[in-house]
């Protein structure tokens, strides 16, 4: 009889390696929130992978990066937070790009890491398989890692390789969460950060982090349909103009994007009221901070 295993795995990289858009794609579920701009992962979002032999719960951390306001200082203190305690850690990379100061400074955090790190070469399906190998040998020379595994996440090429990596290196242990559960994080949770997604892909670079979405009500109507009412904060006016844009029309379009997202997640019509207000300055104000859900004792 095969024994069970399970455990908690670290998925770490510098903003835009596709953390998020692999955490999605490895659990089949659209959970922790993809785009193109960095530091769109705030707080650690446990992902759950249930499997006949085993469980994974993977983290998904702010991607790293030289913190800014108190924001920052609580993503950076989430992400080195994660690497402790865990089982596995997955430090992803971009084969596309070479080894940056933001790769080197994860590699000296991992220097004190205690558990088995694989590199995750992500992006594989978009540059020749002969350009890919003086990257990943450039990152073999820097750590001994205990597996290299290629892959593409956005293609979900060779995510099994991946995913077997990951169990070979697991305790035996048992199933943590029900095998039906995919996140510890609550429906409004996902469903604010479905929104945020949509504001970071609509939105010029002078919005998205300056972007929190609080849902101030859920709920199920007679009908079985739900009604949502989300406050998307911005820090100044301008970018409250942004946000709605000419005719409140981008508004609209964020909340027909976040609206067909909630109602695959939650599986019936979505009445989704979407208002935008100014909290100036909110990522440098503790109280804020907390108000958001972001805790500094957590991190």
């Amino acid at each position: 009889m095969s024994t069970y295993k399970s455990g908690f795995v670290a998925v770490i990289g510098r903003p835009n390696v596709g953390k998020s858009t692999l955490i999605n794609a490895l659990i089949g579920q659209k959970i922790a929130i993809m785009s193109d701009k960095p530091q769109t992962t705030r707080s650690r979002i446990l992902c759950i992978l249930t499997e006949e032999d085993a469980q994974i719960i993977f983290l998904d951390t702010p991607g790293v990066h030289r913190p800014q306001d108190r924001l920052g200082a609580y993503m950076a203190k989430a992400t080195e937070g994660a690497l402790h305690g865990v089982d596995v850690v997955v430090f992803v990379v971009d084969v596309t790009e070479k080894m940056g100061a933001g790769e080197r400074y994860i590699l000296k955090q991992l220097a004190a890491v205690q558990a088995p790190v694989l590199l995750a070469v992500n992006k594989i399906d978009r540059i020749p398989h002969t350009e890919s190998l003086p990257v990943i040998a450039s990152y073999a020379q820097m750590y001994d890692f205990a597996a290299i595994v290629p892959i593409s996440a956005r293609e979900e090429e060779n995510l099994t390789g991946l995913i077997d990596e990951i169990k070979a290196k697991l305790p035996e242990g048992p199933q943590y969460y029900p095998k039906d559960m995919v996140t510890d994080q609550p429906e409004r949770l996902i469903i604010a950060e479905l929104i945020r997604e949509k504001v970071l892909e609509l939105t010029r670079d002078e919005v998205p982090h300056a972007v929190a979405v609080d849902v101030e009500e859920m709920t199920t109507r007679p009908k079985g349909d739900v009604y949502i009412r989300a406050v998307i904060y911005v820090e100044r006016t301008s970018q409250k103009g942004i946000v709605i844009g000419a005719r409140g029309a981008l508004l609209r379009t964020i909340g027909q994007r976040a609206r067909t997202d909630a109602e695959t997640l939650l599986g019936t019509k979505v009445y989704l009221d979407l208002w935008v207000k100014v909290r100036k300055d909110w990522r440098s104000k503790a109280h804020a901070l907390r108000e958001f859900g972001f805790t500094e004792e957590d991190a």
